[in-house]
């Protein structure tokens, strides 16, 4: 079952929404900050197993460059906005979303043992769409019509076909209400570490300095808070 829409968002008490969402966001990035802060992510095999892990909600994506036209999902030195992309998300369901910009599109799915996994939308090949397909395998798997190219859906690794590159990931996250937000991406290739740093460094610092990222601590532009 695919969730191809995003469900509208429950209304709250009047004048209270953006304050919210904004307390939201701030914990879904600090989830985030939190948990790649203890497990280091030093590693290839820590990040899988941060991937497989149910409880933290975590997983990482983005978007490739077709023939050197489209621009890099995830290419950006800043952090962007943290956003919801869907109320709940149940075992063998994918929500389709743009992050993070409203041309950057996305997928996200929860695999059958739960863990949440998220990447960019367009293939690595010649950008047309990825989709989803749950009946493929114990994970199922992400699949590009146009050239049967296929990635693994609990990695984002090429499998079969032409891409030439994984699929750039997601972060998400999942708050105690059981919503899903998207809070950063990786480049193609790049560690959860590496991505987070290269992102925290200027909006973020003092999370960076938390991470141990390379030159953290240094002054540099305020934290930047959601709104």
């Amino acid at each position: 079952m695919s969730v191809t829409e995003q469900p509208p968002p429950h209304p709250g008490p009047q004048g209270d929404g953006h304050a919210h969402d904004g307390a939201a966001a701030d914990a879904a990035v600090a989830q985030l900050r939190d948990r790649i802060s203890a497990d280091s992510l030093t590693t290839r095999r820590d990040y899988l197993r941060i991937v497989a892990t149910v409880s933290g909600g975590l997983a990482i994506g983005g978007v490739g460059v077709a023939a050197g036209i489209l621009h890099r999902h995830g290419d950006s030195e800043h952090l962007p906005e943290p956003k919801k992309i869907t109320d709940q998300l149940a075992p063998g369901q994918s929500v389709a979303f743009r992050f993070p910009g409203e041309d950057d599109r996305a997928l996200a799915v929860r695999l059958g043992d739960g863990s949440l996994v998220g990447y960019s939308a367009v293939c690595t090949h010649l950008a047309c769409g990825v989709l989803w397909r749950e009946d493929r395998g114990a994970d199922g798997e992400l699949y590009c019509p146009c050239h049967e190219g296929v990635f693994d859906a609990r990695t984002g690794e090429v499998t079969a076909g032409p891409p030439p590159r994984p699929l750039p990931r997601i972060f998400l996250t999942e708050q105690a209400d059981g919503s899903v937000w998207a809070v950063a991406t990786a480049r193609s290739g790049e560690s959860a570490k590496e991505a987070l740093c290269r992102q925290f460094s200027e909006t973020r610092p003092d999370e960076a300095a938390r991470l141990g990222c390379p030159g953290a601590g240094r002054a540099g532009a305020p934290e930047r808070r959601p709104t």
